[in-house]
């Protein structure tokens, strides 16, 4: 995944395709929640052309722009994150905006603006939280980042802004307490909902960049340029209980984990070269069981597809025009490739 936060499928809904809503009335699914793969396409820099696609299973091909088919206009931003709660999408821009769309139509039902790199999102106690680097300075680095709290869901003025370490990214929500990982610092800082101020930090081995769950274990993953790290999170007092160590170099923080508990991590070699694999990882041990699963250049982001058993690995071509989709087994060979929008980075499925 390039940083989905909300990964976890509900097996009846699949089954049944209805949802319920708050009241427990079951309601149809919409059309973008049943039946394909939500594609986060980020965009290129400059023409700030992110979109989302939908890759419809009985078509099997990928509608794209399906906000701005939708809602009359573009979308307008370079698309960094997608996060569902509650029956919304909320989108998440780079450029400094969120959009906040219906799940299952993609109907825009409001927005926050204002902001200046925002990263990611969460919804809490009724509230939005968004992760922001806030403004550069002359050295391009970021010393004024906050978390930008928003009173209404469905968005509206930002409230207040929480200063945080530098270069916040994912975030998650523990007894009332909000998690914030950032990856310049080296920083987990701890928020104290009930009165929106960090009460304390804790030092981090590697780059943090999102949490996730196995099980009944909560991770922070974390990157430097030779291994990765697998920081558990002991959830009762916030600290970290073990960490696992992975002697990976190039590894990106494009991610998926599979129902087994292996990890697929994108690395890459960069500029010029950009010899990219798929390395395929034991969370059980932290042992490689193979570091090049699948090889390839201009990997993206990257899904596991458990109903099927196979991962999505978004391919950006060099950013000119579209990208693609390739799908592969879980032998590691390709079974199909297909169109999507401009930087591929992440994937939700909808069975």
């Amino acid at each position: 995944m390039k940083k989905f936060t909300t990964l976890l499928l509900s097996l009846w809904a699949a089954i049944l395709l209805i949802s319920c809503n708050p009241d427990g009335n079951e309601i149809p699914l919409g059309e973008f929640e049943k039946g394909g793969i939500l594609i986060m396409n980020e965009g290129a820099f400059g023409a700030n052309d992110g979109e989302v696609s939908f890759y419809e299973f009985a078509q099997e091909s990928a509608r794209p722009n399906i906000f701005e088919a939708a809602n009359n206009r573009p979308f307008a931003g370079l698309l960094q994150d997608m996060v569902e709660h509650n029956g919304h999408l909320y989108l998440v821009a780079n450029t400094g905006k969120v959009e906040v769309v219906n799940a299952g139509d993609f109907k825009s039902v409001g927005a926050v603006e204002g902001l200046d790199i925002s990263r990611s999102a969460i919804v809490t106690n009724n509230k939005l939280y968004i992760s922001d680097w806030g403004p550069y300075d002359a050295n391009f680095n970021s010393p004024e980042s906050y978390i930008a709290v928003v009173d209404n869901v469905k968005g509206g003025p930002i409230a207040s802004k929480i200063p945080v370490e530098s270069r916040p990214e994912g975030l998650f929500v523990v007894n009332n307490q909000l998690l914030v990982a950032s990856g310049a610092a080296r920083k987990l800082s701890i928020i104290n909902l009930s009165q929106n101020t960090v009460s304390r930090t804790l030092d981090i081995t590697g780059r943090p960049s999102f949490f996730f769950e196995a099980g009944n274990n909560l991770y922070l993953y974390a990157r430097d340029a030779s291994r990765v790290y697998f920081h558990e999170i002991n959830k009762s007092n916030i600290t970290i209980s073990t960490t696992i160590t992975v002697n990976l170099a190039n590894a990106t923080q494009s991610f998926a984990l599979d129902s087994e508990n292996s990890v697929y991590i994108i690395t890459s070699t960069g500029w010029p070269d950009y010899n990219d694999a798929i390395a395929k990882i034991s969370l059980n041990n932290g042992v490689i069981t193979n570091p090049e699963f699948f090889k390839g250049s201009g990997f993206y982001g990257i899904g596991y597809r458990k109903s099927a058993k196979e991962i999505y690995i978004g391919d950006n071509n060099g950013f000119q025009g579209n990208g693609s989709v390739i799908v592969v087994n879980e032998l590691g060979q390709e079974v199909q490739t297909f169109t999507a929008g401009r930087g591929p980075s992440g994937f939700k499925f909808r069975e």
